[in-house]
């Protein structure tokens, strides 16, 4: 069975949890507990495409914050 995080063929989604980290996501399977949906079904370049425009930090909120609080 092939890897459903990179099926160029599949229906995916793009989630979000609470510390703003973006995760690809095949359609099929249920939302993680922690995630939501913010993107898709959609074509996973489309997800990308999304991942790459919307996710330009890759720190997590909580660091971001807390270097924000330092300043």
């Amino acid at each position: 069975m092939a890897n459903p995080f990179e099926d160029e063929e599949g229906v995916y989604l793009v989630l979000v949890n609470d510390q703003n980290q973006h995760s690809l996501w095949p359609a099929f399977s249920p939302v993680p507990a922690g995630w939501k949906a913010v993107h898709g079904e959609d074509t996973r370049a489309n997800c990308l495409e999304y991942v790459s425009t919307h996710w330009t930090d890759m720190r997590p909120a909580g660091l971001v914050e807390a270097m924000a609080a330092e300043q």
